[in-house]
This record gives C-alpha cells, sequence and structure tokens, in this order.
C-alpha cells in the first residue's frame, strides 16, 4: 500500500487516488505477480491483471509496475518486469499491456527496454481532478502461440 501511495503522490503513476483495500486489489490482479526485498523492506511490485474474461483474450494481460521512491534508480523496475515477463510467456500469456502517462518518462524507457513497443495514444482517456489525461498504450507480444 505503501508503495502504491507513492506512485499516486508522483502525479504521473496512475489515475487513482488512494490505494484500493488489499481484497480489491488481490481481486483485481489473480494473475502473475511479484515483489521485490532490498535490504530487507519491499521495494516494489508488478503484477498482471486480466484484460478480459472473455476466452479469446485469455493470454492478454495488463502489466502494472511500482518502485518505492527510496528504491528507484536501482534496477528494481527491471527485474521485477524481466520475472513477469518470463512467468508470463511460461504461462502462455501472449500479450502484455501497459497503460502509461506520457509525463512518466521512467516507466516509458523501461517498458521500452523491455521490449514493448508504443502502439498509441489513447487521448483524454481519464480525468482526474478536473484534468483530462491522455495514456500511451504499449503492448510487448511474446514468441509464445497468439504472437
Amino acid at each position: 500500500m505503501e508503495i502504491y501511495a507513492d506512485g499516486i503522490a508522483t502525479g504521473v503513476a496512475t489515475f487513482e487516488v488512494a490505494p484500493p483495500s488489499w481484497e480489491r486489489w488481490d481481486a483485481a490482479h489473480p494473475e502473475i505477480r511479484v515483489a521485490a526485498v532490498v535490504d530487507d523492506r519491499v521495494a516494489g511490485f508488478c503484477a498482471l491483471a486480466p484484460v478480459s474474461d472473455r476466452r479469446c483474450y485469455r493470454g492478454v494481460a495488463e502489466e502494472s509496475v511500482y518502485v518505492a521512491s527510496w528504491a528507484q534508480g536501482r534496477g528494481v523496475g527491471r527485474a521485477l518486469l524481466d520475472e513477469v515477463i518470463a512467468r508470463s510467456e511460461a504461462a502462455g500469456i501472449w500479450t502484455l499491456e501497459a497503460g502509461i502517462f506520457p509525463e512518466n518518462k521512467p516507466s516509458l524507457r523501461l517498458h521500452l527496454g523491455c521490449g514493448f513497443r508504443l502502439v498509441g495514444v489513447r487521448e483524454r482517456l481519464g480525468e482526474v481532478d478536473e484534468l483530462w489525461r491522455d495514456v500511451l498504450l504499449l503492448e510487448r507480444r511474446s514468441g509464445v502461440v497468439g504472437a
């Protein structure tokens, strides 16, 4: 919850204005999820959520990665995303999607460096505090079935 709150505080990580309850977050992320520990502290997490419950989309998941402010710039995000990519491919997931605010340059660099590509800009996708925000849609296609 603290790491998610860190992301909210940046203003460039999520549309959420408060961290969800554990129960809500847990239910939304039944797929692959990993955490990173640095110096005996949780430094970040990466998790997948299905994009749909329809069978045709069983190999497509939305990916989210968050790194604690104190751990940023230490390779934590890369390690988390690399692990989730490996696990997703082993599980037969052929497409990972990520939505990133254009202002979140570190996240954009991380995803592009991990094989994601920019699909397009979802203009004025959502609103927070009376400000409409664009979201960059990125995807990563794997070498498994469906890719």
